[in-house]
């Protein structure tokens, strides 16, 4: 019986050829397969759910230190991810349902902050709302450093809650909804259900 081919994925915009590795997470039970420039911290392809078609786009569309490989080749680096990361230590941390990032905040260091910013990149040009910018002058942040107080300010929340830490809240909901619009390819996949979670804290 003819084997069908792999599916295919278009690469990310001015992401292809990076010397890169592959990742992998869980979302509600289902591996998604993604490649990933260490080197840069940078999501380097759209997340893909089936191993054929990583190993395809990872030979067609990335390298490693020692240039480009075949399929074969990057098969075996497919398999590994589901085994072992080089972002996160404990599986859990890698492990999302839709039911838990509508309902819940990230924590402050999380893997899927990470993610959210190596998939979607803040951009330092963007101009924040004038309700953020009062926000950060108040909190003493820099708005050129917007996207560092982040951590700082989902603490504040989890800790005293969004009424008690209006000006944290308001960085925080504007940074969250503002870089999910950022998300390239079908990184939405993972990350509209946490754009759910600030609009349902409001």
């Amino acid at each position: 019986m003819e084997q069908k081919p792999a599916k295919r994925f278009d690469p990310l915009p001015g992401r292809v050829g990076h010397v890169a590795g592959i990742e992998s997470l869980t979302l509600d039970g289902h591996r998604y397969y993604f490649g990933f420039d260490y080197k840069s911290d940078l999501v380097v392809s759209p997340l893909i759910d089936d191993p054929d078609a990583m190993a395809a786009f990872a030979a067609e569309h990335m390298r490693q230190t020692d240039g480009r490989h075949g399929e074969a080749y990057w098969a075996d680096l497919v398999a590994d991810a589901v085994e072992t990361s080089d972002l996160v230590s404990e599986e859990t941390d890698r492990e999302f349902t839709t039911r838990s990032l509508r309902a819940d905040l990230p924590n402050p260091g999380s893997h899927l902050l990470y993610l959210l910013d190596a998939a979607g990149g803040w951009d330092d040009s963007f101009t924040l709302p004038s309700a953020a910018q009062q926000a950060c002058t108040r909190l003493g942040f820099d708005e050129d450093d917007f996207a560092e107080g982040i951590d700082e300010c989902l603490q504040a929340i989890l800790e005293d809650g969004a009424d008690s830490r209006p000006d944290e809240w308001t960085v925080v909901r504007c940074y969250l909804t503002s870089a999910v619009k950022l998300l390239p390819g079908n990184w939405a996949l993972l990350f509209t259900p946490l754009a759910e979670a600030v609009a349902g804290h409001e």
